[in-house]
């Protein structure tokens, strides 16, 4: 494997407090050296005016393979994954067959060895075929190598199931992911309940939905020890609820999508199936709250919560369109473009929810440039403007984004001191 010199970069890196300007070596697939000089045998990367960071990694990527090859396969989403600047993801067990035994979680390992291109970890089910009933074997699991537990995207609606599984996972320190969403209340729902949805006349999904499964979530954690990582927080409720939680010391960890602090319920005046996401798109006031979580340290990580989903099945009447949007070769843009060129984020604060913290939740040693890391690099032009146009590079075009300008793009990704991804080869208008 060649040498590989990054020169003139901004090098981030909140792992380590680091952001200056200099070159980084990588050698040998890791992180070698800083600040050293071109000998000439080195392939060579002139980052200059760009942002040298840890590899992203992205908690919650839907790759459907295997049984719904029409919307995505691990190969074509973890090229998709490579072309946002991510250099890991992890995908959830919803498959046909679920991902709830150790061949399943092999395949998936398998197949991304195949593909050879970012990290894929695997989420297993906590419940056989993910039906809420049975909890899976969860040691063999871990022995194949699933790095945490989840049913997502639906949720664990059996408190008892949810306990037990806190107390098994604990024994192996594996984390429990859940997508908090009490059924009862948003069953039929297509975007958030609002003045938007009465006026539009269209069914909705309460704050109040995810906000009880929250506080059950944490109830349950504090009793049992257990590790939890809640998904796809969208309310200013289960912000509050998190917040106090931590306080108390509670295991918890949250991530937040960053299209829910971009597109609002207003979106969904268009009628756009692409628009129906779960959560759904929410209000400015819930927005503001979740945006002050991230700025609080309340909500640890920033996904892309990728949902592919073929064209046949989104081009449906909007109740019967399935949940979901495409997202991973536009999360970070969607990030850079909110947070930092609006909200005033620094870069560090929005890498570490990106790279440093969700390495933090699964224990992964990922997410640093310390010295002798892996070489796992994201090279950002931070102020690159770009139209979200297709061909994507996912197999699958959902997203209400089209058209939509964003700011901020990854030009290299390396991948254990390979670079797998050049904005040369591949580009989004």
């Amino acid at each position: 494997m060649p040498r590989l010199l990054i020169e003139n970069g901004r090098l981030i890196d909140p792992s380590q407090e680091l952001d200056r300007v200099g070159n980084l070596l990588i050698e040998d697939g890791r992180i070698a050296a800083y600040d050293v000089s071109p000998h000439g045998d080195e392939q060579r990367i002139d980052a200059a005016g760009r942002i040298v960071a840890p590899g992203l990694i992205d908690l919650h990527v839907q790759l459907r393979e295997p049984g719904a090859e029409e919307d995505e396969t691990v190969a074509t989403g973890s090229a998709a994954a490579l072309a946002g600047g991510f250099t890991s993801i992890v995908c959830l067990p919803n498959t046909a067959p679920p991902i709830d035994t150790p061949a399943g979680v092999q395949y998936v390992r398998q197949r991304a060895n195949r593909a050879a291109g970012c990290n894929v970890f695997v989420l297993a089910s906590v419940s056989k075929e993910r039906a809420g009933e049975e909890l899976s074997e969860i040691g063999a699991l871990v022995e194949a190598g699933a790095v945490g537990f989840t049913d997502a995207p639906r949720p664990i609606h059996n408190a008892e199931l949810l306990r037990r599984a806190f107390q098994y996972s604990s024994m192996f320190d594996k984390p429990v992911f859940n997508h908090p969403e009490m059924l009862e209340l948003s069953r039929g729902g297509v975007m958030h309940e609002g003045l938007v949805s009465l006026v539009l006349g269209l069914p909705g999904m309460p704050a109040e939905a995810e906000d009880v499964m929250t506080a059950r979530d944490l109830r349950l954690a504090e009793a049992t020890g257990g590790r939890l990582h809640l998904m796809n927080i969208s309310t200013s409720g289960s912000v509050d609820l998190i917040r106090r939680a931590k306080d108390r010391g509670v295991a918890v960890t949250a991530e937040i999508c960053s299209q829910h602090f971009t597109l609002t319920d207003e979106s969904m005046r268009t009628f756009d199936p692409n628009c129906k996401v779960i959560p759904p798109f929410r209000s400015e006031d819930h927005i503001a709250a979740c945006i002050q979580g991230l700025r609080d340290g309340v909500i640890d990580v920033i996904c892309s919560g990728h949902a592919p989903r073929a064209l046949e099945k989104k081009m449906q009447e909007l109740d019967q369109a399935p949940y979901g949007m495409i997202n991973l070769e536009t999360a970070l843009a969607l990030a850079i473009t909110r947070l930092i060129y609006v909200e005033g984020f620094s870069w560090s604060q929005l890498l570490a929810t990106m790279t440093c913290n969700p390495a933090r939740v699964l224990r992964l040693e990922k997410g640093t440039l310390q010295i002798g890391a892996d070489a796992d690099v994201t090279i950002i032009n931070p102020d690159r403007e770009w139209e979200v146009q297709p061909p994507y590079i996912s197999k699958s075009a959902n997203t209400p984004l089209r058209g939509r300008r964003l700011r901020g793009k990854a030009e290299h990704v390396v991948v254990g001191g390979e670079v797998k991804y050049s904005d040369r080869q591949h580009s989004l208008k």
